[in-house]
């Protein structure tokens, strides 16, 4: 679980039901009223980037993201 507190850039999280990575926070202190996280965050299967705010309170599931560099190793035809 990830606090949206604890939210940094390049950390990957489950909202909505879709897995996106913070591209950029802001923790704002207003003088008045409550502290809140601003971000903007990239969804990893469409590239749509999303501005939200968030309490830092609210609580995120942690999405891990693995990669890997792969090579073709030939082709058969148009097939890899």
């Amino acid at each position: 679980m990830v606090l949206g507190g604890d939210v940094r850039k390049g950390v990957t999280i489950e909202y909505e039901g879709k897995i996106y990575t913070v591209v950029e926070f802001l923790h704002v202190k207003p003088g008045k009223g409550s502290a809140f996280v601003r971000t903007k965050l990239k969804n990893i299967t469409t590239g749509q980037v999303l501005e939200k705010t968030f309490n830092p309170s609210e609580k995120f599931e942690n999405a891990v993201i693995e990669t890997k560099k792969m090579t073709y190793s030939y082709t058969d035809g148009e097939l890899y």
